[in-house]
C-alpha cells in the first residue's frame, strides 16, 4: 500500500500549501511503527495554539484522536471538510516524518506536509487565537421556548398588571419585544408545523394531529438544518406534529411527547407529584449541562402550559397549576373582558353560537366564580413557565454559555378568556391569533427595545437559522426577524394570510382571512367547500378604531368598497400561500 502511494505521488505533487495538526499515529498500512520526532519548544507552543484554535472543528478521527486540516485557497485558509466529507490520516512507508496522506471515502488521496516552523504562521496563529471569540459569536447557541394557548397580553412586559412573569420581563428589558406578533393558523399541530418549517399550512399541508412530517420536510425544518450544520440539537415537551420519535434523525436529545400529556401523573385534584412544567425544566437543565463550549447547540422547549387539561366535566380542574402557586393571585379580582357581555355572543351567527368555542366556554367561564378560578389557574400555569425560564438562564450562566446564547420566547397561538362568550381559539379574532414574542440576543447590549412590525409564527424557523448562520431553505415563506433587532426595517410585510381548515367533525368553523395593519377580513367557509373558499359568513373590522372587534362592518354599505378590496387581497393571498 505504501509503494502504491509512493508511485502515485511521484507522478503528481500538489503545489498547494497545507497546514495540518493532528496527533501522531501508527502506520496504518504496515505493522511497523514510526517514532515520533522531537519538537522544539516553539513547535510545541504552536501545537498548543492550534489546539486552542481548531479544537472545536471535527474533520475526522484516527484511533480516536482529533485531526484538523486547513487548506490554503488564495489568501484564505479553509477546512478541507466539505459537504460532510470525512478524511482520515495515514503515514506511509518511505514518506518524510512530517508528511501525511489524506485518504478520502472514495479512495482519493492528498499529500500534505506538517508546517510548524515558519515564523509567519506563528503570528497568523496568534491572530487566530485573538479572533476566536469573534468566530464563536457567528455561531451562537439558540434556545426556542414556546408555550401553548398563551395569549399576547398574558405577560407583565405586554402590559398585564396582574400576572407575575419576572424572568420573561427581564428578557424583555434586555432584548426586543414584538408588539404585533401573530400566528397564521390558531390550532396546535398546524401552527407548530408552520413554526418548524416556516411555511403556511397551504404549503406544508399538516391538518391532522397524527400526521408526521415527510423525510424531506423534516430535514428542512430548522431542527434538520441545524443538525446538518453541526449543531447539537434538543427537543423537549409537546411535539405536536405526529410522533416525536419520527424526529430522532435530527435530534441528539429527544424528550418530546405525543399528544397533550398530563400536568400530573396521578389524581389531578390532589396535585400529587412533580408538575409537568417543572419536569420539562429539569430536562432542559439536563440538556444544557451536557453542552460544551466547542459545539454550538439548539434547544427547543415546547411547554404544555397554559393549555387546559381538556374535559367535558364542568367541575373538572381545567388548568391544573403547580401546588407551589396555589395561593398566587387568590386576593385579586380579575376584570372580565368587555366583549364577554352577552350582547357580543348574541351577534354571532348560529354556527358559531353552537360550536366548540361555546362548548368550552360552558366548562371554563360559565359563571363569575368559574371565570375567576379558570383565569387565575391559567395565570398560575404561565408563572410556572416563567420560573423555568429563570432556571434555564441561571443554568446558562453557570455553564458559562449565557453570553453566546440567543433566547426566543413565544406561543403557538392565542386564547379566548370569555370574549364573545367563547373559549379556545381557532377563529381569526385578535385574542385567538395574537401571541407574545420576546427575543434576547445577549451580544446586543441595546436592550429594552420594542418593534411594531408584524411578526408571524412562520418567521421562527428563518429567524433561528439566520442567528445560526445556516442557509434558509427556498420553500420557507416567513422572514428572519434578526434584522429588526437592530433597526426598524422599512421594507416589511403590510399584511398576512390566515387559514384554519380543521373542523373537528363540524364543531369548529373553518375560516380564512387577511389582516393588514388596519383592516381585518374574516371569511368563514362552508363545510366541505374549503378548497373552493365558499363563504358562509364574512366579517370586516377597522382595527384602528375598533381593536376589540366589536362592530362587524361587512354588511355596512358604506364599507362595500373596502370589503371588495379585502376580498381581492384574500384571493391573492390564497394563491401566494401555496
Amino acid at each position: 500500500m505504501g509503494g502504491l502511494l509512493r508511485n502515485r505521488f511521484s507522478r503528481s505533487r500538489s503545489r498547494r500549501s497545507f497546514i495540518l495538526f493532528g496527533d501522531w499515529t501508527r502506520n496504518l498500512g504496515s505493522a511497523a511503527s514510526r517514532r515520533q520526532p522531537r519538537l522544539s519548544f516553539r513547535d510545541r507552543f504552536e501545537s498548543w495554539l492550534l489546539k486552542l484554535i481548531l479544537g472545536t472543528v471535527n474533520i475526522g478521527t484516527v484511533n480516536k484522536r482529533s485531526l484538523v486540516v486547513w487548506e490554503r485557497a488564495g489568501t484564505r485558509w479553509n477546512a478541507l471538510e466539505r459537504a460532510g466529507t470525512r478524511w482520515n490520516a495515514l503515514e506511509c512507508v518511505g514518506m518524510r516524518w512530517n508528511e501525511f496522506v489524506l485518504v478520502g471515502p472514495l479512495g482519493n488521496f492528498k499529500r500534505v506536509r506538517l508546517v510548524m516552523c515558519q515564523r509567519f504562521w506563528f503570528f497568523v496563529i496568534v491572530l487566530f487565537v485573538l479572533l476566536r471569540p469573534v468566530w464563536g459569536a457567528d455561531r451562537p447557541n439558540v434556545i426556542f421556548l414556546m408555550t401553548d394557548d398563551q395569549r399576547a397580553d398574558s405577560l407583565g412586559c405586554m402590559g398585564n398588571p396582574v400576572i407575575q412573569t419576572p424572568n420573561i420581563d427581564a428578557m424583555a428589558s434586555q432584548g426586543v419585544v414584538f408588539d404585533n406578533a401573530f400566528v397564521t393558523t390558531a390550532i396546535c399541530m398546524t401552527s407548530r408545523a408552520s413554526v418548524f418549517t416556516g411555511q403556511y399550512a397551504a404549503r406544508h399541508g399538516v391538518w391532522s394531529f397524527s400526521q408526521n412530517f415527510s423525510s424531506d420536510q423534516l430535514n428542512d425544518t430548522y431542527l434538520g438544518r441545524l443538525k446538518a450544520a453541526g449543531y447539537r440539537t434538543g427537543f423537549i415537551g409537546k411535539w405536536g406534529v405526529g410522533n416525536p420519535k419520527s424526529a430522532d434523525s435530527v435530534l441528539d436529545f429527544n424528550r418530546g411527547f405525543p399528544g397533550q400529556s398530563r400536568f400530573f401523573e396521578g389524581d389531578v385534584r390532589k396535585k400529587q407529584g412533580r408538575h409537568l412544567t417543572a419536569k420539562l425544566g429539569d430536562q432542559a437543565l439536563e440538556f444544557i449541562e451536557g453542552c460544551k463550549a466547542d459545539q454550538p447547540f439548539h434547544l427547543s422547549v415546547s411547554f404544555k402550559a397554559p393549555h387546559c387539561q381538556d374535559s367535558s366535566d364542568i367541575y373538572s380542574d381545567q388548568f391544573p397549576s403547580d401546588a407551589a402557586y396555589r395561593t398566587l393571585y387568590q386576593d385579586v379580582v380579575l376584570p372580565r373582558p368587555a366583549t364577554a357581555a352577552y350582547e357580543y355572543y348574541d351577534r354571532m351567527p348560529d354556527f358559531l353560537k353552537d360550536s366548540m368555542n361555546r362548548d368550552r366556554w360552558a366548562v371554563r367561564f360559565r359563571s363569575p366564580a368559574r371565570f375567576q378560578q379558570s383565569v387565575k389557574d391559567y395565570y398560575r400555569l404561565i408563572t410556572g413557565v416563567d420560573a423555568v425560564v429563570g432556571r434555564i438562564r441561571q443554568a446558562l450562566e453557570k455553564q458559562g454559555l449565557a453570553e453566546n446564547t440567543v433566547i426566543i420566547f413565544t406561543s403557538d397561538h392565542g386564547f379566548f378568556l370569555g370574549e364573545y362568550g367563547f373559549a379556545g381559539k381557532w377563529t381569526p379574532h385578535e385574542v385567538s391569533i395574537r401571541i407574545p414574542l420576546v427575543i434576547l440576543d445577549p451580544r446586543d447590549k441595546t436592550g429594552g427595545q420594542r418593534r411594531s412590525q408584524t411578526a408571524l409564527n412562520i418567521d421562527m424557523a428563518p429567524t433561528i437559522l439566520d442567528f445560526a448562520n445556516v442557509e434558509i431553505p427556498e420553500e420557507v415563506q416567513g422572514r428572519s426577524l434578526k434584522p429588526l433587532l437592530h433597526a426598524n426595517a422599512e421594507d416589511w410585510r403590510d399584511s398576512f394570510f390566515y387559514e384554519h381548515w380543521f373542523n373537528a367533525g363540524g364543531r369548529i368553523a373553518p375560516s380564512e382571512g387577511v389582516r393588514t395593519s388596519r383592516w381585518k377580513y374574516c371569511r368563514y367557509l362552508v363545510l366541505g367547500e374549503e378548497q373552493q373558499g365558499t363563504a358562509r359568513w364574512e366579517e370586516l373590522f377597522d382595527l384602528d378604531v375598533d381593536p376589540q372587534e366589536k362592530v362587524n362592518l361587512a354588511n355596512n354599505p358604506s364599507y362595500a368598497g373596502q370589503l371588495d378590496q379585502m376580498r381581492s387581497q384574500w384571493r391573492e393571498w390564497r394563491q401566494k400561500a401555496r
